[in-house]
């Protein structure tokens, strides 16, 4: 099987395994949100602040050089094993003694108790990496797949379950540890490699070289990304705190469950690409493209529709969230293309860059928190739109040379999707202004419709070549071609 036909079948068997897996994961998290209430969701977010913080330390950045190498042995992957083994023990036995201090922290004694449970999801983390990288490295997608799609089962199964039963914020933190569980045996099973951990690190020099940047580079997205819950958590109540991280999680649906998959096939693909450094640059491109041609109608939709889309997601208990939601919305495209580079950094056997990247974004994400956070929730939204171009500039600035690319042809790729997708958002609005009271669901589908067509028309008249490229990837599965020198 050629390259192309390889990346083509990975993409289809990733993406459309994600698919049903987050339609599996949100049809049960819609009914979980009206048993819980925001103060259940705001304990669930303080305890995450940690496990998340603690996860960049996870080791994933020494499996992840499995796949960058032309070619591996058995003696490196059991040596890797054998690092993810002695770092997520590790990190399990420092969540675990830190738990009583964090509680302290935000005056709630049951994260405590939280944090405790969830020492389980380090402990699973060799036994999802390791088989994950070997099948990843090879482009099978199909096996882990399948595998995703029944784990998914299992968590939504576990959540609603805990939720009827009256546990409360317990069904947010038992639904993980299943689901992270159920892969840990799947993938296993599917790549039939579990092997003796080997605690022999002599040659091993490049992984962890490699592994450490990749860890440099989580450490700082990490502390980027949660530093905004992490000082909300002690300046507003457990119900504000909600608030904001369920409109994060609504806003970066896009980015935390479907973007990640595209990049899981990028970064193999893109590695088989790096001695050719030209080529690379306009795959690179074309992927961003292509990529912010479907994302960005979708955020500038929710930008346009938020207080529909949130009544009617989450339920009137969560109507003040939508104003919060909708401001969010609009730092995502740009927040997008960000996120867009790390694959293409690690591809060309360049971690660092991905490393000092996430540095300079920290910075600025934690100015910008620090500044907005006496607005409250909205004010931190607030400080993730001013901040946010400032995300990919960073990016190209420290990486572009390396990969070939300049902000003319970044800015080429970017522009097509956003200009229709900003216009679609302008008719949204004025639709939305020109309606009568009606139910929120049915304001929603009118605003849905609305911009569905707008955006295709205003596609079709300004680049009809894009809707066609757009039509032969979402529907046909067929990726458009590189374009020549």
């Amino acid at each position: 099987m050629s390259l192309a036909d390889s990346v083509r079948s990975a993409v289809a068997w990733r993406s459309g395994s994600q698919i049903v897996a987050q339609i599996i994961t949100w049809s049960v998290t819609l009914a979980v949100v009206r048993i819980l209430d925001p103060g259940d969701y705001g304990l669930f977010a303080m305890g995450q602040v940690i496990i998340t913080f603690l996860s960049f330390l996870n080791g994933y950045g020494f499996a992840s050089a499995l796949i960058q190498r032309e070619t591996i042995d058995r003696q490196m992957v059991r040596q890797t094993f054998g690092m993810l083994i002695l770092v997520n023990f590790a990190l399990a036995a420092i969540q675990f003694a830190l738990a009583p201090v964090v509680a302290d922290y935000y005056g709630q004694p049951l994260v405590e108790k939280l944090l405790h449970v969830q020492v389980l999801l380090f402990l699973s983390v060799p036994f999802v990496a390791i088989p994950e990288v070997l099948l990843v490295r090879e482009l099978d997608f199909k096996r882990p797949a399948v595998v995703n799609i029944i784990a998914a089962l299992i968590s939504a199964g576990t959540a609603l379950t805990c939720a009827l039963a009256g546990l409360g914020v317990w069904a947010l933190v038992w639904a993980p540890i299943a689901l992270f569980w159920t892969r840990a045996i799947g993938l296993t099973i599917a790549a039939k490699s579990l092997d003796w951990p080997s605690f022999d690190f002599r040659g091993s020099k490049h992984l962890f070289t490699y592994g450490t940047w990749v860890l440099a580079s989580h450490f700082c997205w990490t502390i980027a990304t949660q530093a905004d819950i992490f000082f909300a958590g002690s300046r507003l109540d457990p119900h504000d705190v909600g608030l904001y991280a369920e409109a994060i999680f609504l806003v970066t649906i896009i980015t935390a469950r479907f973007i990640p998959p595209l990049n899981d096939v990028a970064f193999p693909s893109f590695a088989r690409l790096q001695s050719d450094r030209e080529t690379l640059a306009r795959a690179f491109l074309t992927a961003v493209r292509l990529i912010m041609l479907v994302v960005s109608p979708i955020f500038l939709g929710m930008y346009a529709s938020a207080e529909p889309l949130v009544l009617t997601a989450f339920g009137p208990k969560w109507g003040e969230m939508a104003p919060i939601a909708a401001t969010l919305a609009l730092a995502m495209p740009a927040f997008t293309v960000y996120i867009l580079f790390s694959p293409a950094f690690n591809a060309i056997d360049r971690p660092d860059l991905s490393a000092k990247s996430s540095a300079v974004v920290a910075a600025i994400l934690i100015t910008a928190f620090l500044i907005g956070l006496s607005d409250g929730s909205i004010g931190l939204a607030r400080a993730w739109v001013f901040a946010s171009p400032l995300l990919p500039l960073a990016a190209l600035f420290i990486g572009g040379p390396a990969l070939r690319i300049d902000g003319r042809g970044l800015l080429g790729a970017v522009t097509p999707g956003l200009g229709a997708a900003c216009g679609m958002a302008l008719v949204v609005k004025l639709v939305a202004s020109l309606l009568p009271a009606m139910p929120a669901p049915m304001e929603l589908a009118v605003l849905v419709s609305t911009g569905g067509l707008a955006y295709l028309a205003l596609v079709f008249i300004l680049r009809r070549d894009m809707l066609f490229e757009i039509i032969d990837l979402v529907i046909r599965r067929r990726a458009p071609p590189v374009p020549s020198a």
